[in-house]
């Protein structure tokens, strides 16, 4: 309990990519494409800072209800970042992993993503997870599903389920908790993301839309983290 020290796991919700293009009266696949570049500009700069985990919300499972045409130029970034980038990271000594449900993408997108980890897995720099098609009520759901089909063949005691077994089973096995939760565009909500991590994360809101939020950005997000006291349900402290 007390004033935090640098974090070890943040998350990034990247908010406002669409209307950082419609403020420009361009259309929302140029906001995308810009949330791409921010996305290499943010985690070779958490990689530099010491981060050892930066998680980011990339496409919820929210977002297969977007218009047609948005899903799929989507897609394609995503198809284009891995193809692109992926190798930088590796250089960089980044480990990728991605959370979620990948069984909708298109056979090459799950392809590259296996390769990607397959890649980097033994790297020992930032580990950074991108959540695709992920949602935190479906990841809880899915464990609860595993966790009850292993009771009934008699592989688990259900008395022995706790917080720790299950969290063994969320996407983000292995993973620390995050102490901070970023979210970019001045909105002030989870989406979804992250629900049973979250429980203790500090939530900082900036108002920058995700294609303009910079290393200064970051580094100014970790300072308001730093200034907050973490109590964990415990009483503010007497100075």
């Amino acid at each position: 309990m007390g004033k935090p020290l640098d974090p070890q796991h943040v998350a990034i919700i990247m908010d406002g990519n669409g209307r950082w293009a419609e403020r420009r009266g361009l259309p929302r696949g140029f906001g995308h494409r810009a949330g791409v570049e921010a996305l290499r500009r943010i985690a070779r700069h958490s990689a530099a800072l010491g981060i050892r985990y930066l998680t980011v919300y990339a496409f919820s499972t929210e977002n297969w209800k977007r218009p047609r045409g948005e899903v799929n130029l989507l897609i394609g970034l995503l198809r284009e970042y891995f193809q692109k980038t992926i190798a930088e990271l590796h250089e960089m000594r980044v480990r990728v992993r991605v959370l979620g449900e990948m069984a909708p993408f298109p056979s090459d997108v799950r392809r590259l993503a296996e390769s990607a980890r397959e890649l980097t897995g033994l790297n020992d720099g930032l580990r950074l997870q991108i959540a695709l098609n992920y949602g935190g009520r479906a990841e809880i759901l899915r464990a609860a599903q595993n966790l009850a089909g292993q009771a009934l063949r008699g592989a688990i005691d259900p008395a022995e389920i706790d917080e720790d077994c299950l969290a063994r089973h969320l996407d983000t096995a292995g993973l620390p908790d995050p102490e901070v939760i970023i979210r970019t565009s001045g909105e002030s909500r989870l989406s979804n993301f992250l629900l049973w991590q979250a429980a203790y994360a500090e939530f900082v809101v900036v108002e920058e839309c995700w294609p303009d939020f910079d290393e200064k950005s970051l580094e100014n997000a970790l300072a308001e983290y730093r200034r907050r006291e973490r109590r964990f349900g415990a009483v503010r402290r007497k100075k």
